[in-house]
Parts: structure tokens; C-alpha cells; sequence
């Protein structure tokens, strides 16, 4: 079918739709006065509550359920109603004898997508299915859009991003992603706060956003009349508060980087960070570890193990642990020294045949995306990274060149990167001047420095362990998706129309 084929079709049924709300109000039915309706049960806690009922039984409580109506099916004087409310659906029963003229008039009215409000006993229909005997009822909203076809669905996956709202009326198993992102979001808060964490709250507005190497978004404050940016990171004001003596925070929050979209990255992200003072990067990479596996357990059960693709992910511990110029060294022949050498690491690059880069660290991390991250399916913890690509964490006694630092891939993507934190503030401040030198060469992702960050330094930090952690990649992995779109309910999109 044309699309002006299609439009005059939905402008026809909008039409149709509208008289059937005229109707309505003209026997003083307006959908959109009610205010309220006492919904007292959803359908799937009837569905489970009434498993048992016997065929020739009826509910002796009347229960009352409001939802979406899916489906309309009957004749003159019996309508059988497909009902869904965020549990899911149930069918409901209509006798014009038992509601009366008007009250079947009405029903005749309802179209497919309106709310209603509903109240009965439930029994069990001839088919064998569990059903809501209607006995009262009321019209609380009227849908003047049709639906998508409930053959074909909303298919177009840009549409379905567009109009989410549509999407989750349609497809249940988009709205079940999102409940388990709810599930297990809160799931997270709690395995945190039993742990002696403190939840906080950071700014958004920056005069530097720092933390993390990414291009911020700018923007301008007019009552202030400065520039200022959106965070890139939690962390620089997070470690401020461990200087305060807060010694354990975390913060769950919205994170803006100004960078490309594609299956694993959106602009805008929801981002774990906590910090935790006293503690190592060892034991901050085991409360890493035993968060993930909680949380495999609420969204894959006791077997805590996923198909994705023709791989079996395990999310059992112990996770795997691969060191860093180890899995260089396995997956790509590339020897420590050319690594660490940036004319070293600019000859892998033209080996491997990748694109040039600005900096030695910027190459780094391109040569192991190319190299290692295709073998990392498994929870793989990426452990005693380099310092040129750390400059936030601290280096390793046993070896200058390195960091207590880990990072945790899971099928190719990283979910978390941990850390021992910097607490040396003339180390700190050697690093954030390096890295200006980085950014005059061009390397557009490396933040300004943050030296206000330098002198809360300056007051003493205690030894410190941070881990950020990408919630909406995390979820993507537990709910088997494909894109990290599927687990936003609002994706970045360009503007249509």
C-alpha cells in the first residue's frame, strides 16, 4: 500500500474514531472527565491467583482491572475483549444483559487502543481461559490514533525509536526489557547500600568537564553568562567528596559525550560510579565481579548463563583474568617495548593497517580494540594497564610503566574500568600537563585540566578504589539485546519533520 494510500486509510479510521467519541459524549460519556479508577488487581496477578479455578466456578470477589483494549471480537448481544495493563492481558466478558442498552452501546463505541476501566468476577470461558465477567464499566481515555496493525506490528525500527510510546503499547517484549532495566537498576541500589555506600548526586553543569577522555557538549548560562559543559564523568567531583570524608559514595547518573552512535554508544548514558576509600583495585575487581553475578542471577536465573549468538555466555565466577600486554603479546604478536614506544606503536598501527593517530595513548587503545577485544566473549577482566592511557589511576610500584587498573569485557564490549585512585597531587598535576600537551597535538578528546581537582589533592585523599560502570551496556548483555537503543527508552535521534 502507498503512503497516501496509508494516510487517507488512518485519517479514515481517526475519523471513524472521533464519531465514535461524539457518541459517547452525547449520552453524557465524556472518556475525558474521569479522574480516577479503582484498579485493584492486574491481570497476571489474577491469571496466577485463579490458575486453579475449576470450569463451572465463578470468583465469589469482584476484582477491577484498567487497561488497554487490544482486541474486540462478537456478536449483537456478547463481546469477548482482549485487556492489557503493564502485567500483561486478560480476557474479559460482556453480556448486554448484564450491563444494560447503554452500557453495551457504549462498548460498541470502544475501539481498539481506548482505556477502560473494569470490574467482575473471573471465571473460566468454554475455551478454558481465565476471563473477567464485566459487571461495571467505564471508557477513561479515547485513542484517537489507531494502533499498528496487530498482524504486522510496528516494525520500522527508526518509527519504533520515534514513537517509543507506540512501541511499548504494541510489542510486550520491548516493555519487558524495560521493566527488567527498572528490576535490576534498583536491584543495583540495593546490593550497593548494603555495602555502606552513600548515594549522591553531582553536578550535570561544569565549568571543566573532566574525568574521562571524550568531547564534552557545551552550552551557556545566562545568569552566570559563562560557557559550560556537560559532564563526561562522575569521578574528578565524586573523589572530592572521598577528600571530605564521605569514604564511600557511588552515583547513578545521566553522562553527555559528544562522540559518534552506533550499536554500543549513544550521547547520553547512564553511568555507575562509586569510590571507595581504603579499599585496592583488587578488592574493588571483586565487589565488581560479585555485583555482575547478582545481577545475572535476577535477569537469567540460577544458571546465570547466556546464548548470544552461537556463544554461551557464563556468568559464574571467577571471572577470567588476562593482563593487559599478555593479551597483546597473545592475540597479536605485539612485543611490550614497540607498545610503550610510540614510534613502536606507530609501526603497529601501519602493520595492522588502522588509521594513524594523534597520540601514543589514543593508539594504544586503537591497536587493542583491533587486536585483543574480538577474543574477550567471556567476563574478562583486562588487568595492569599502561599509564600513558591511565592518568587518573596509580602506578604500580613493581613496574613504573603501569597502573592498578582493570577493565571488564564481556562479548567484545567493555562494561567496567576500575582503578586504584591517583591521591599524589604532584603526580596528578605532571599528568594533567602531559595531557595539555596531548590536546595542543590534537587529540580533541583529552579534557582541560581540572585544577581545582589538584588542590583537593593537596588536603590528602586516602587510598582509594573507584569503578565506573555502563549501566546501559550492562542491561544490553542481561536482556539479550542487540543495540544499546533497544535498552534506551528515548535514543538520540536525528530531528525528524
Amino acid at each position: 500500500m502507498s503512503e497516501p494510500t496509508l494516510r487517507k486509510s488512518e485519517q479514515a479510521l481517526i475519523a471513524a474514531r472521533r464519531d465514535n467519541l461524539a457518541a459517547l459524549r452525547s449520552r453524557g460519556r465524556d472518556p475525558f472527565a474521569q479522574t480516577r479508577f479503582d484498579a485493584n488487581a492486574h491481570a497476571s496477578e489474577l491469571l496466577e491467583h485463579y490458575a486453579s479455578l475449576s470450569p463451572e466456578v465463578s470468583s465469589d470477589t469482584e476484582h477491577g482491572l484498567a487497561g488497554r483494549v487490544m482486541a474486540k471480537r462478537g456478536t449483537g448481544k456478547t463481546l469477548f475483549v482482549d485487556l492489557q495493563d503493564r502485567s500483561g492481558r486478560m480476557q474479559l466478558y460482556v453480556r448486554k444483559d448484564e450491563i444494560g442498552d447503554d452500557g453495551f452501546a457504549d462498548w460498541e463505541d470502544v475501539d481498539r487502543g481506548d482505556i477502560v476501566g473494569v470490574s467482575g468476577p473471573v471465571f473460566r470461558s468454554k475455551m478454558g481461559e481465565l476471563t473477567l465477567r464485566v459487571k461495571t464499566f467505564a471508557v477513561l481515555s479515547k485513542a484517537l490514533a489507531p494502533l499498528p496493525d496487530k498482524w504486522h506490528g510496528l516494525t520500522d525500527v527508526e518509527k519504533r525509536y520515534r514513537q517509543r510510546y507506540v512501541d511499548l503499547i504494541v510489542n510486550p517484549e520491548v516493555r519487558d526489557v524495560f521493566l527488567l532495566r527498572s528490576r535490576l537498576i534498583a536491584e543495583m541500589r540495593r546490593f550497593i547500600d548494603a555495602r555502606g555506600f552513600y548515594e549522591v548526586e553531582t553536578p550535570t553543569l561544569l565549568h571543566v568537564a573532566g574525568g574521562a577522555a571524550a568531547r564534552p557538549f557545551a552550552t551557556h548560562c545566562h545568569a552566570l553568562d559563562q560557557v559550560m559543559q556537560l559532564r563526561i564523568a562522575t569521578e574528578l567531583n565524586l573523589k572530592r567528596l572521598i577528600v571530605g570524608g564521605m569514604e564511600r559514595v557511588y552515583e547513578i547518573g545521566r553522562i553527555f559525550r559528544n562522540e559518534g552512535i552506533d550499536t554500543t554508544h549513544n550521547p547520553e548514558f547512564t553511568m555507575l560510579e562509586l569510590y571507595c576509600a581504603y579499599w585496592s583495585v583488587s578488592e574493588m575487581l571483586e565487589f565488581n565481579e560479585a555485583l555482575i553475578s547478582h545481577l545475572a542471577t535476577i535477569a537469567l536465573g540460577d544458571a546465570q548463563t547466556l546464548k548470544a549468538g552461537d556463544v554461551e555466555i557464563s556468568f559464574k565466577p571467577p571471572f577470567a583474568r588476562l593482563p593487559y600486554l599478555e593479551g597483546m603479546k597473545r592475540y597479536g604478536e605485539v612485543d611490550r617495548d614497540d607498545l610503550l614506544d610510540p614510534k613502536g606503536a606507530a609501526a603497529i598501527l601501519r602493520r595492522l593497517k588502522l588509521p594513524e593517530s594523534p597520540t601514543h595513548g589514543h593508539a594504544l587503545d586503537k591497536i587493542f580494540e583491533a587486536v585483543v577485544e574480538p577474543h574477550l566473549i567471556q567476563p574478562t577482566f583486562v588487568t595492569d594497564q599502561p599509564l600513558l592511557i591511565s592518568p587518573l589511576a596509580k602506578r604500580r610500584e613493581s613496574d613504573a610503566d603501569l597502573v592498578d587498573r582493570y577493565e571488564l569485557f564481556i562479548n567484545h564490549m567493555e562494561i567496567s574500568n576500575a582503578f586504584t585512585e591517583l591521591n599524589d597531587p604532584d603526580d596528578q598535576q605532571r599528568r594533567f600537563e602531559a595531557q595539555m600537551g596531548e590536546r595542543a597535538r590534537g587529540d580533541e578528546e583529552i579534557p582541560e585540566p581540572d585544577w581545582d581537582f589538584v588542590r583537593a589533592l593537596e588536603y590528602g585523599m586516602p587510598p582509594t578504589a573507584g569503578i565506573g560502570i555502563g549501566v546501559d551496556r550492562l542491561i544490553m548483555l542481561l536482556a539479550n539485546t542487540s543495540s544499546i537503543r533497544d535498552v534506551l527508552l528515548f535514543p538520540l535521534q536525528r530531528q525528524h519533520g
